[in-house]
């Protein structure tokens, strides 16, 4: 067996583009979810459009990087505003349900023929990436020790990426510990008493889903950046459940339990799927075909997480009273 490549990958996997795309994501969930009590399904839709706005502005529009950037965050602000002015006032399960809806929506209206010069249809965007990698100070070689080093290229991407994520981290630290993160921890347990403090909940809740949004959008970016291009489909419903359980592996409403579950979550899908892939291959389980390593990956894998969610249900550094969910 090839124990290098499945070390050497599941170290990648750990501090790569994973990570940093799906840690990004799950810092949103953490504030909506963790913070605030709010149930949004919708986190694929904020990273959507901010990558497609990256991506039109630059490509369609021929508009700076930079601009891109900006439409792409403002974008994802104008999305929160639509989805929660009707719908946070209401019980948290409607919040659930407009918000899988709308992620839907999102994701059939870029995939849409009828769009198909702005936004590509399902074979998306691409050729948005120049400007970024041409800010890249490290000259051509290889950074890092062996085979677990990165080209210029990727770790240029890890160092912007993981200055992000280190950056929201300290923000939402900051937020939680002021005034304004303490009210929206008290929402969560039971906002007819904040209500009844004075507090306008109704603004409380768009600032957080608003937040959450655009730090989730940033996620968006990120994956465009990387892989140079974005499509319809890989913004689908499962990317959103993939934050959720990110949140809960690391803890909800913990600072760095988001980028902790999000290198935990990918080093066991990589580490299983290329073990498995490396028994078949060399007989070692005959009665499974590599073809289908990737089903049963994902079975082993979420036979952990139930596992994990019976032993600890609060997740690694979480607290129990923080998954409660005050749903009126």
């Amino acid at each position: 067996m090839d124990w290098l490549t499945i070390i050497t990958t599941t170290v990648h996997a750990a501090i790569g583009w994973e990570s940093v795309v799906y840690g990004l994501a799950a810092i949103g969930v953490n504030i909506h979810f963790g913070y605030t009590g709010l149930l949004n399904f919708g986190q694929a839709a904020f990273m959507a459009v901010a990558g497609y706005g990256l991506a039109v502005a630059v490509t369609v529009l021929n508009l700076p990087f930079w601009m891109g950037i900006v439409i792409g965050l403002a974008a994802a602000a104008i999305l929160a505003l639509l989805l929660g002015i009707p719908t946070l006032q209401l019980r948290a399960d409607y919040l659930a349900i407009v918000t899988i809806a709308a992620a839907e929506i999102v994701r059939l209206v870029f995939r849409s023929v009828y769009f198909k010069d702005i936004f590509g249809g399902s074979d998306g965007r691409r050729g948005f990436t120049g400007d970024f990698y041409a800010m890249n100070p490290f000259p051509p070689g290889h950074y890092g020790i062996g085979p677990f080093g990165f080209d210029e290229r990727v770790i240029w991407f890890l160092a912007v990426g993981w200055s992000v994520v280190l950056l929201s981290c300290l923000v939402v630290y900051l937020l939680m510990k002021s005034p304004w993160g303490r009210v929206l921890k008290a929402i969560r347990e039971d906002e007819d008493a904040v209500r009844a403090l004075g507090k306008n909940v109704f603004s409380y809740k768009m600032q957080s889903l608003m937040l959450g949004g655009i730090i989730g959008c940033l996620a968006g970016f990120f994956y465009g950046l990387y892989n140079g291009a974005v499509q319809p489909d890989i913004f689908g419903t499962e990317m959103t459940f993939f934050a959720y359980t990110i949140v809960i592996l690391g803890g909800a409403a913990r600072v760095f339990g988001p980028v902790v579950g999000a290198m935990i979550f990918w080093v066991l899908f990589v580490f299983v799927g290329n073990t498995l892939a490396e028994l078949v291959r060399n007989g070692f389980i005959p009665f499974m075909t590599t073809t289908q390593v990737g089903p049963i990956r994902y079975a082993l894998v979420g036979l952990g997480f139930i596992l994990l969610l019976v032993i600890r249900p609060q997740g690694i550094f979480g607290d129990k009273r923080e998954i409660a969910i005050n749903a009126r």
